[in-house]
């Protein structure tokens, strides 16, 4: 009897023992009562009820990846259209494979969200994955899809995502959305790639072409600095000569002013100086002589050009 009863004692400690559970400093736990929440533990030892009247559901929180779209290691079956070729806008296909990283939503009521669906989470989000991608390259012809799919295609389905996934209250957070494959069909994958190399030696001509016309500009401007520099300098050298002829032409003229105040007959003096300097510089070209033996009764100067040598002959 007494056997009886340390076994009934073992099995009702074994059974609250039930009520205790370890939650690592990586999870979060959700703890239901009948059905309804009681607890949100997080990292140590809980103690609650045991088996039956308490549930205590544990998820670790980190960051999934789920990959969705084509696979490169699929073996390609022409008689199917293979998970992720999508249809360009040209009419052309593209085979796209995203990998989504998500966090399950620690806030009260997500976490129990995530819980209660976590079974149909990948699939809900994968099929709105398909379809934001599907409306990216539907709306692209495929020359665009496979130059600016790599870096587009995550920035547009990152800003669309979020807000498709919302309304099925999935209780995850995306993180992140990248391209993992992007490319044609292989029955013209070589053709596409060829075009690509065609493409990339375009744009790097282009881009050397634009160097070189930098460059080209970069020096244009240059001299133009300069010669704008040397012109600004040459005129302000020309306005000072040209202040400086000025002053020395008004000092000349009050000088001229004060002499006819003193003497009225000074001009005719200066005047008759400078042409006596004038007719003494053309007779020694040969070009005047003063024939003063040939002066009149009245006192007439008389002046006679002489003829050049070239005349003479």
């Amino acid at each position: 009897m007494r056997r009886w009863r340390i076994l009934f004692v073992l099995i009702v400690l074994a059974y609250m023992a039930t009520g205790v559970a370890q939650i690592r400093p990586e999870e979060r736990a959700v703890v239901t009562r009948f059905g309804r929440v009681v607890a949100r533990p997080g990292a140590g030892l809980w103690v609650g009820l045991p088996w039956g009247l308490d549930r205590v559901d544990r998820v670790a929180i980190r960051n999934i990846q789920l990959e969705v779209g084509y696979s490169p290691d699929a073996i390609d079956d022409t008689s199917t259209t293979p998970v992720g070729q999508l249809l360009t806008g040209d009419q052309n296909l593209a085979n796209v494979k995203l990998v989504l990283e998500y966090a399950i939503d620690e806030r009260d009521g997500e976490l129990e969200r995530y819980l209660a669906g976590r079974d149909r989470v990948d699939a809900i989000l994968g099929r709105e994955a398909e379809t934001v991608a599907g409306e990216w390259v539907g709306a692209r012809t495929v020359d665009e899809v496979l130059l600016t799919g790599r870096a587009e295609l995550p920035r547009w389905a990152m800003e669309r995502l979020p807000e498709r996934i919302a309304s099925h209250r999935l209780g995850i957070v995306l993180q992140r959305i990248s391209v993992d494959f992007l490319g044609a069909p292989a029955e013209v994958r070589d053709a596409f790639e060829a075009v690509n190399q065609a493409q990339t030696s375009i744009r790097t001509k282009e881009n050397q072409a634009q160097q070189e016309a930098s460059q080209r500009l970069r020096e244009v401007q240059s001299l133009q600095f300069r010669l704008e520099q040397q012109s600004a300098s040459y005129k302000l050298e020309l306005e000072s000569l040209a202040r400086a002829d000025a002053d020395a032409f008004r000092k000349r003229l009050e000088q001229y002013e004060r002499l006819k105040a003193a003497n009225p007959d000074i001009l005719a003096g200066i005047w008759w100086e400078e042409m006596g300097r004038v007719l003494l510089g053309m007779k020694g070209r040969g070009r005047v002589d003063v024939l003063d033996s040939f002066v009149g009764k009245d006192g007439l100067d008389i002046t006679q050009f002489v003829p050049t040598k070239r005349e003479k002959k």
